[in-house]
């Protein structure tokens, strides 16, 4: 009966696949290993610089100046978080960075932000220019839906195996994994922000004789903006959900913590990660979205009220 129900060889297809762009796109593949290393040795050393003076010998393991110096950046988040948020936020932070640094997790929180603001960055360099292109043609969005379905529906950790087999492991595979799970939402919602915008005002920009490039950026964009930083917030929240999955990759960070916790049984290193990344959610999430109330749209809606 195999010639009614003929096996599909996919994974054969998958993997000739990964070696003809092995081949043919080497450099390439090393471009990128390239450029997403260096970007994340260069954050992780901003983040976690008193770890760089410890192990430079600048400082002392235990001295007090790298719990000054931990003090500092955790105020210089705090900072951050009350600029683009409230005060509330910023006293959270304090709190929750020191419960970071508290359960000796700094080093790692610090290597998982790196890396998720790695991946965020170029994830968004690809969604929102893919969203825009998407709102302004039929085709493409017709085009890009199934495709967005497809990395949505495909399981979080399928891409970490073609990930490895063309980067090795470390950072860099599971920046790539993270960067394809947590684009879609991206791609959806600046295309559905665009797409919102009230035709009548496109259509009295037009009237002005605006350009299709003005209304993109003076109207259609900030109009926009609500949407695209929800879809913002969407983007860092699946990147920090893939961290413990990147983890698996050799990524380091609290994803490898949580990832040794689960091969040694260790509950007590699993429950301290795992908190850690909570933590980090938490203030990643609150700062987008204060963010997303900072926008010219939100603004204006809050002084008519």
């Amino acid at each position: 009966m195999w010639f009614l129900f003929p096996r599909i060889p996919l994974g054969s297809w998958a993997d000739s696949l990964i070696t003809w762009i092995e081949n043919v796109f080497g450099w390439l593949l090393g471009l990128i290993t390239t450029v997403l290393q260096g970007l994340y040795n260069f954050l992780f050393q901003v983040f976690a610089f008193p770890k760089i003076l410890v192990d430079n010998g600048t400082i002392a393991d235990s001295s007090i100046m790298k719990a000054v110096l931990i003090l500092v950046m955790i105020l210089l988040f705090a900072g951050i978080a009350w600029a683009a948020a409230n005060w509330k936020v910023a006293v959270f932070t304090v709190i929750g960075f020191y419960v970071i640094y508290a359960l000796g997790q700094w080093e790692n929180a610090m290597s998982t932000l790196a890396m998720v603001v790695v991946a965020v960055v170029f994830a968004l360099l690809i969604a929102i220019p893919l969203g825009i292109w998407a709102s302004r043609s039929t085709v493409v969005s017709t085009v890009v839906k199934p495709v967005l379905d497809l990395m949505q529906a495909m399981p979080a950790l399928a891409y970490l195996v073609p990930a490895i087999v063309m980067f090795s492991v470390g950072i860099v595979p599971g920046a790539i994994a993270t960067i394809i799970f947590a684009l879609p939402p991206g791609v959806r919602l600046t295309e559905l922000g665009i797409r919102g915008v009230d035709k009548e005002t496109v259509e009295a920009g037009q009237a002005f004789g605006a350009t299709s490039g003005h209304i993109l950026r003076k109207i259609q964009l900030p109009l926009a903006m609500p949407t695209i930083m929800a879809g913002i917030n969407q983007v860092i929240m699946l990147a920090l959900s893939m961290v413990v999955l990147a983890g698996m990759a050799g990524s380091g960070g609290l994803g490898g913590e949580v990832v040794g916790a689960i091969s040694r049984l260790n509950v007590g290193v699993g429950i301290e990660s795992g908190l850690a990344v909570v933590l980090l959610a938490v203030y990643l999430d609150r700062v987008t979205g204060g963010l997303g109330n900072k926008t010219p749209l939100e603004r204006a809606k809050r002084a008519s009220r």
